[in-house]
């Protein structure tokens, strides 16, 4: 049986009208709010037959969240199941490339969690994998900040990275870690087959036993006076590197 969450702000609910309209039971809205982007938001739900419910701001906060920044719209939405349940099915599946895997290890914060959902999601990545213990999940301040991207990009959470990591070198797929300590940069990497990149949390970076099972480091080069980047950051910068070398072999 379907299960009921909620999602808020007008990127993660035009996202869900956008892909999946049916899946929402219920729109609700900031009685309030007559701006434009609302009449729009409300015009789309409308042609997709989605019911509309206008209720008290202080109603809304209660719903999402004292502290969502839900800019007067929340949803009610039935979860849709992702066609892709665990790494298994991702590399027994028929891909039209060798498989991309965005590894992210120990990344709390859920605004980061979800700016890499949508990088993922912008540069084709096939799954994000991350640990259950010691990172966000996929809540709805993640959802909102991805933009659509949780729907799209398929989150798979595991009980011991490090063991997954070997599982997925016996596989085939080259495991690539950043480190600032590295001594091979981003640029003269080698990013054409199976591959997870391998990124830690800003500040702390990967932990021990991730990084002894990386197949190899790499860092990215960095031409000023900050020592780190965001992982999201990061994340973009890596995977665009990836996507570029591809397209070169196509």
């Amino acid at each position: 049986m379907s299960q009921s969450r909620i999602i808020f702000g007008f990127h993660a609910i035009q996202s869900r009208l956008r892909q999946n309209s049916a899946s929402i039971q219920e729109l609700m809205i900031d009685k309030d709010r007559i701006d434009a982007r609302m009449r729009d938001l409300l015009h789309v739900a409308k042609q997709n037959q989605v019911r509309v419910m206008e209720l008290e701001r202080s109603r809304l906060d209660g719903i999402a969240g004292a502290h969502a920044r839900h800019q007067g719209v929340v949803a009610r939405v039935l979860d849709t199941p992702m066609p892709y349940q665990d790494i298994d099915d991702i590399l027994e599946s028929e891909l039209s490339e060798p498989v991309l895997l965005l590894v992210l290890d120990g990344v709390e914060d859920p605004h980061n969690l979800g700016a890499c959902l949508r990088v993922a999601d912008a540069m084709g990545v096939h799954a994000v994998i991350a640990p259950k213990d010691r990172a966000v999940g996929l809540n709805a301040t993640v959802r909102k900040v991805a933009c659509g991207a949780a729907e799209t990009v398929p989150f798979i959470t595991v009980t011991n990275l490090a063991r997954t990591l070997r599982e997925l070198k016996e596989k085939g797929v080259f495991v690539i870690g950043t480190s600032a300590e590295a001594n091979s940069e981003l640029p003269q990497a080698q990013l054409q087959g199976p591959l997870a990149i391998v990124l830690g949390a800003e500040g702390t970076g990967l932990r021990r036993l991730t990084e002894e099972n990386c197949d190899s480091l790499i860092k990215i080069p960095m031409l000023g006076t900050v020592e780190s980047l965001n992982v999201s950051v990061a994340s973009g910068i890596c995977l665009y590197e990836i996507r570029r070398q591809r397209m070169q072999l196509a």
